[in-house]
């Protein structure tokens, strides 16, 4: 499946114009950059979109958002707002063994008990539970040393039917090892954890290629 990178930038006015105000208008806005392509089946059983992005953030003036579909994009939000630059992934780009990474997630546990889904708190348990999830789940392990948990933070907002969602986010980088190649390119191309359409999940690698003069 090729993937396609893009970066939405948007200035004040589009910001005003398309009333980000919160992760919930931010996600209504890159949505509907996509033509929803799932079959009637996939979107009452919730089935992945297809569709990853991550805030970068910005100020009152700019801000920017990094996008990653199996599929392109619309060139401006509404057919006039924002300016959204895209490019595939080159097919050998998921080929190597190390990685750079950055990404956002919704560190969280379901309670065995209660079954409840539990936020997990605190750098050091954020990290040991990133740590535990990648080598078990999402094809890749990572340096404990080279871990840094950069940010943590709480959205809160309420959804289209209302209802008040609250989503911890932790932003971290280090060095991955990918350990099972199928496993890491599912994580790449579908996202890892939850909350992926809030937000999180979307894995930003940069190959670390091997120096043979180093």
């Amino acid at each position: 499946m090729s993937m396609i990178a893009s970066v939405l930038h948007l200035d004040r006015r589009d910001i005003k114009a398309l009333k980000i105000t919160d992760l919930y208008s931010l996600h209504r806005v890159v949505y509907s950059l996509y033509e929803d392509v799932r079959p009637v089946a996939d979107k009452q059983a919730s089935a992945s979109s297809g569709i990853q992005f991550a805030d970068q953030g910005g100020d009152a003036f700019a801000r920017k958002i990094l996008l990653l579909a199996d599929r392109e994009p619309a060139e401006q939000v509404d057919g006039e707002y924002g300016q959204v630059h895209s490019k595939p992934i080159p097919d050998d780009f998921l080929d190597y063994s190390q990685y750079r990474f950055k990404v956002i997630v919704n560190p969280a546990r379901r309670d065995n008990k209660t079954k409840k889904l539990l936020p997990v708190r605190g750098r050091e348990a954020i990290a040991a539970w990133f740590t535990d999830r990648a080598e078990q789940s999402w094809g890749f392990r990572v340096e404990p040393e080279h871990l840094q948990v950069d940010k943590i933070d709480v959205q809160q907002f309420s959804d289209k039917q209302q209802r008040q969602l609250t989503i911890a986010q932790a932003h971290l980088q280090g060095v991955l090892h990918v350990t099972d190649t199928t496993q890491f390119r599912t994580s790449f191309s579908q996202g890892i954890g939850r909350a992926r359409s809030f937000g999180c999940g979307l894995l930003q690698i940069v190959p670390i290629i091997d120096n043979p003069f180093s």
